[in-house]
């Protein structure tokens, strides 16, 4: 299995309209595919690398909170925060997500998104988060974002 996936999907908005979506933690949950983010516990809109978003969650076990820090950004074209940890059971995570914006003109958008488990040292969690956010999972959450500017 690949602790890397990445997928791509043109989106009919404007780089800026998309790239305002995902700098903007009170609407991540317009972002996830899974369904797994319920909302923003703590933070404002991102706006460059090393801010930090406390996020609720929800899996079948239950609901958690995990701590995210920005560690890429560049205005308008790409935005990337790496899981930290779930503070709830105090676990670290390290799993990344990166979204890199390319205009095709004033109205369309290539959007990659690329999830990396490559740092999260838990072989078991690794494992999970590698079986669960698969290229079906990605593509969901590019849909969603679709939808979210649409």
């Amino acid at each position: 299995m690949n602790e890397k996936v990445s997928v791509s999907r043109q989106i009919p908005a404007a780089a800026d309209v998309i790239f305002d979506l995902l700098s903007n933690p009170h609407r991540h949950a317009e972002t996830d595919g899974s369904g797994m983010v319920r909302s923003l516990d703590q933070g404002d809109r991102i706006k460059e690398v090393g801010d930090t978003f406390t996020v609720n969650m929800t899996k079948e076990d239950g609901d958690y909170q995990t701590e995210n820090t920005v560690f890429a950004f560049a205005e308008g074209r790409t935005i990337g925060w790496k899981n930290d940890r779930n503070i709830t059971d105090d676990v670290p995570v390290g799993a990344k997500w990166l979204w890199e914006l390319e205009p095709i003109d004033a109205g369309n958008t290539n959007v990659t998104l690329t999830y990396d488990a490559s740092e999260i040292e838990d072989a078991e969690l690794r494992a999970g988060a590698i079986k669960s956010f698969d290229e079906s999972h990605l593509e969901d959450s590019l849909s969603a974002v679709a939808s979210a500017v649409a």
